[in-house]
């Protein structure tokens, strides 16, 4: 296949890829997971409806009822890469700052893991709050993070060129779940 060109867009994963993905990513979640003190936290946008996802086949995969859920708007770049923020903003969630966090396993869910920005300080907000336990879930890893973060569940490792761009089609934001490359680098 010829190397993709500046500018076009190309569907890496679709919607049934996707799925098996994430039945993937429950199991190694369960896990994890104490059944009883476990949380998920899902960083808004596209992390908040793949979390809602996880739980939905965590719940169908153990046969426990749903984890509880919460969203966390954490914003440093936009979908194109561009800086939006110099410092990772985060608008706090008071729903997490009333739990027992001490006790709670919490399983941070996000869409990309680029540089690591938002993911670092998901898990210092939270230690702020007295959780002892953050661990943390991405569809894709880019595989350049520069934060002293990981994931420890990943969906799928892409190294692709800096400039390209990972897009998660993630419903209800997009019509359908899958993940495209846009390729921003010079056609060749």
């Amino acid at each position: 296949m010829p190397p993709p060109t500046a500018g076009r867009r190309f569907c890496l994963y679709d919607t049934r890829e996707l799925d098996a993905i994430l039945q993937a990513m429950a199991s190694h979640a369960a896990a994890l997971l104490p059944p009883q003190r476990s949380a998920l936290v899902g960083i808004l946008r596209r992390g908040e409806p793949l979390a809602r996802m996880l739980q939905h086949h965590l719940a169908r995969l153990t046969g426990q009822a749903e984890l509880p859920l919460y969203g966390l708007k954490v914003r440093r770049y936009a979908d194109d890469l561009s800086l939006l923020h110099a410092q990772t903003e985060l608008t706090e969630n008071p729903q997490l700052a009333r739990l027992d966090l001490a006790g709670t396993t919490l399983l941070v869910v996000d869409d990309v893991l680029y540089e690591g920005h938002s993911l670092l300080r998901t898990c210092a907000y939270l230690a702020q709050l007295g959780a002892r336990t953050v661990r943390t879930a991405v569809l894709v890893d880019r595989c350049i993070c520069k934060q002293p973060v990981r994931a420890d569940i990943v969906g799928v490792r892409l190294q692709v060129a800096p400039g390209d761009i990972i897009e998660c089609n993630v419903p209800p934001y997009e019509d359908a779940f899958r993940i495209d490359l846009r390729r921003q680098g010079a056609a060749r």
